[in-house]
């Protein structure tokens, strides 16, 4: 099998019968007839799926690198118990601490900011 990604876009070429029937189970990537080959979004996910039936190429264990160094950031901060906000939000009254760790996971998973110790969204 043969991987490329393309932006967030994974396409798999030259998959096996039984590749196929796993992958196509996954209902994560649909099959173009006219390139013969799979393609869906790259997320977490499909990514982890892939890892357990095959060897991922540099480029695409980067992303998933990535998206897992996201999570982790997320993650951190959904159970933080005193977040500090990653930016002065544009609101009038003080912002309680789930409101902070919400907008604060929302600046993490946008990529408007980079995960602390992590990869910066891609």
């Amino acid at each position: 099998m043969k991987m490329a990604l393309k932006g967030n876009t994974l396409i798999l070429v030259e998959v096996d019968n039984v590749q196929f029937a796993v992958i196509k189970s996954w209902n994560k990537m649909k099959w173009d007839k006219k390139s013969q080959s799979l393609y869906g979004t790259a997320d977490i996910e499909l990514l982890d799926k892939l890892t357990s039936i095959v060897h991922l190429p540099p480029t695409v264990e980067q992303r998933w690198r990535e998206l897992h160094a996201l999570q982790d950031a997320v993650d951190r901060e959904r159970v933080n118990p005193e977040p500090t906000p990653f930016y002065k939000y544009p609101v009038k009254m003080p912002l309680y601490a789930h409101q902070v760790r919400g907008a604060n996971m929302a600046m993490l998973t946008f990529g408007w900011t980079a995960p602390k110790g992590g990869v910066a969204n891609g």
